[in-house]
């Protein structure tokens, strides 16, 4: 109870998290309710307590109230993967904090002297862009012959490659701490998305050869009518071979044949073939095909007797031609 008082609670403002070792709950026999009420009761104390502690420390002014920095965290949580590990700083980052060069934000917005109007600093329809200048103006350095407009162009696709060139360049330092970016860490298979380099797998001879194949065969002929390399071997056949049983009976594959159809037939009559033949409802089908095929006579029966017992139909009489009397002989 004295430790209990000298030091309810322990609070971590880092997390805003806020218990007590102490406490103890009673005894099961307690109801529910009772339970509950007292977590409430508990965690509004914590709750109290952590706002107390949050307005003790030195804030700063805003339109949205008063400001607070949390200090660092001093309990632990548990954590999936490890934290990522921080990039190593750029060849220009180590020359700006040599040089005491700070970062400013640039404005999106910018003026162009060649429109007179606000334009987007970057992007489709720039302003000052260099490929929508009509007329460029001669310095005394310009050597005579040379396209201005072309220059500028190839010193363009120069700053473009260099950029490239460094971006690659401070890709490979990050790879060597195994600080990758995790879009870099997606496109790269030898490496995990956890932050951590690992050794690249070396390919065998084999998986070689399959991927060769499988590059061989993938035309609509297979690889039938594309050119061999000088000792290139032949493509494994990745599927199975449909095998058919030998028309003629004889030793060897030639008795599968019987050695099938003495399987299915004890299956049948084994003692559990009732299991595998419902003869219910065998019978059945016999028994209903039996009454369609005599419902069918009766019908066939029925109606040849019907024919017989109707009259023949009067004959209808052809009119008579002209010239003709009813005897035939001309009038």
């Amino acid at each position: 109870m004295e430790m209990e008082n000298q030091q309810p609670f322990q609070i971590d403002l880092g997390n805003l998290m806020a218990f007590n070792p102490h406490h103890k709950f009673p005894s099961l026999s307690s109801s529910r309710e009772d339970l509950v009420s007292e977590c409430l009761q508990k965690g509004a104390e914590l709750a109290q307590f952590i706002a107390n502690d949050l307005f003790n420390l030195p804030s700063t002014e805003d339109r949205d109230g008063p400001l607070v920095r949390l200090p660092p965290p001093s309990t632990r949580l548990p954590r999936e993967k490890p934290l990522p590990k921080p990039k190593p700083p750029t060849k220009w980052e180590l020359f700006a904090k040599k040089r005491g060069i700070k970062n400013r934000k640039k404005d999106k917005i910018v003026y162009d002297d060649q429109t007179g109007s606000w334009k987007r600093r970057h992007g489709y329809d720039r302003a000052n862009d260099e490929e929508n200048i009509p007329i460029i103006e001669a310095k005394m350095t310009d050597e005579p012959g040379v396209d201005p407009f072309a220059a500028r162009r190839a010193n363009k696709k120069n700053r473009v490659e260099k950029q490239e060139r460094n971006q690659l360049q401070n890709l490979k330092q990050a790879a060597k701490v195994g600080a990758l970016p995790s879009h870099v860490q997606l496109a790269a298979t030898a490496l995990p998305i956890t932050g951590t380099q690992a050794a690249p797998k070396k390919i065998t001879k084999d998986e070689l050869g399959n991927v060769a194949g499988m590059a061989a065969t993938s035309t609509a002929s297979g690889g039938k009518f594309d050119k061999k390399l000088a000792g290139e071997k032949p493509a494994k056949h990745q599927g199975k071979y449909r095998k058919f049983l030998p028309v003629v009976e004889g030793t060897g594959i030639g008795s599968q044949e019987r050695e099938q159809t003495e399987k299915v037939l004890n299956r049948l009559i084994s003692k559990n073939s009732h299991e595998i033949l419902n003869i219910n409802k065998a019978v059945n089908m016999y028994n209903v095909k039996k009454e369609k095929k005599q419902r069918n006579q009766r019908g066939k029966s029925s109606s040849m007797s019907s024919n017989k017992l109707k009259p023949n139909k009067k004959l209808q009489k052809k009119p008579l031609k002209k010239g003709s009397s009813k005897n035939g002989k001309a009038k």
